[in-house]
């Protein structure tokens, strides 16, 4: 049987370049969206395509998040996402923000130009708590980095299942107990209706002076919400690298807050040669009537 791709991505010829060294058995590119049954694609960007895909059978995102492709009411298809390859790079962007901010690196730069000699008194992240909202394998690959600085780690997830690597895992229905002791807050979870606004006024106002990191999806997070709990000093700090409308619009108050850094949805890139493993892989599984890896359940947004 002739599998025909669309590509549909901001890579596209990278990715065009790659599937065509990869030779795989039975699979044309077409540039023609109505004879395709095999979609590879970035969310976004495909996202007002899909209801002409008419022959699509199997749709392989890019991405680990597939909010933008799930907001369509078209389910005939089986989709699959990206997992395994942006644990590393999240813990990377985290551990190296809260190093810097911790360590006080931003601080001495400033007194580097000044040939200023000033210590700064530091805590380490030895013995403090981190909870990290989601337990999959991004949230995972972070406790894992936590732990080896000797962190205490707390999952939450909607079941509450205890995992590996964390210390333990609770439900949403303890988000307030466990957010009372965390120092760290990181939500990687995806944007779904059941995480919309998870954190907000109420919910952060658990929290004790802590620093809140969120790689996961912008919806996640109310955004008045997170202003008022830095004003009453239950967030320290807050970095962000994903927003509910991006990129942030020229006028919005998070540009300008001194307790809140952005980024431009940078923490975890996808990397097209990992990507097109991931699909050579979930590929050869189809040919061969296999289940595919990494299914996006479509109830549940992930």
């Amino acid at each position: 049987m002739l599998n025909r791709l669309y590509l549909c991505s901001e890579n596209h010829d990278q990715y065009a370049d790659l599937l065509s060294q990869a030779r795989l058995p039975g699979l044309t590119l077409t540039t023609r969206l109505e004879e395709a049954n095999l979609v590879l694609a970035d969310p976004p960007v495909f996202a007002n395509q899909l209801e002409h895909a008419h022959q699509l059978v199997w749709l392989q995102s890019t991405f680990a998040g597939c909010d933008a492709l799930l907001a369509n009411p078209k389910r005939d298809y089986q989709l699959t996402n990206v997992r395994g390859i942006f644990g590393p790079l999240m813990s990377e962007y985290v551990f190296g923000q809260l190093l810097s901010f911790t360590r006080h690196l931003h601080e001495y730069q400033a007194q580097q130009t000044e040939r200023r000699w000033s210590p700064i008194s530091y805590r380490s992240l030895q013995g403090m708590h981190m909870v990290i909202l989601g337990t999959g394998s991004i949230g995972a690959h972070v406790a894992m980095t936590a732990k080896h600085f000797g962190m205490t780690v707390t999952g939450v997830s909607r079941s509450g299942a205890p995992i590996t690597p964390f210390d333990d895992v609770v439900s949403n229905t303890d988000l307030h107990h466990a957010l009372s002791s965390a120092d760290v807050i990181v939500s990687t979870l995806p944007s779904t209706p059941q995480t919309k606004h998870l954190l907000n006024a109420d919910s952060l106002s658990h929290c004790h002076h802590a620093l809140l990191f969120n790689v996961g999806r912008g919806p996640v997070l109310e955004e008045q919400g997170l202003l008022s709990a830095i004003e009453k000093q239950n967030i320290r700090h807050a970095f962000l690298d994903v927003f509910a409308t991006e990129p942030l619009g020229n006028d919005h108050p998070f540009w300008s807050h001194p307790a809140i850094s952005v980024t431009p949805h940078i923490s975890a890139i996808s990397v097209p040669e990992q990507v097109v493993m991931l699909f050579k892989e979930n590929y050869l599984r189809w040919i061969n009537g296999e289940p595919l890896q990494y299914v996006v359940n479509v109830e549940s947004g992930y």
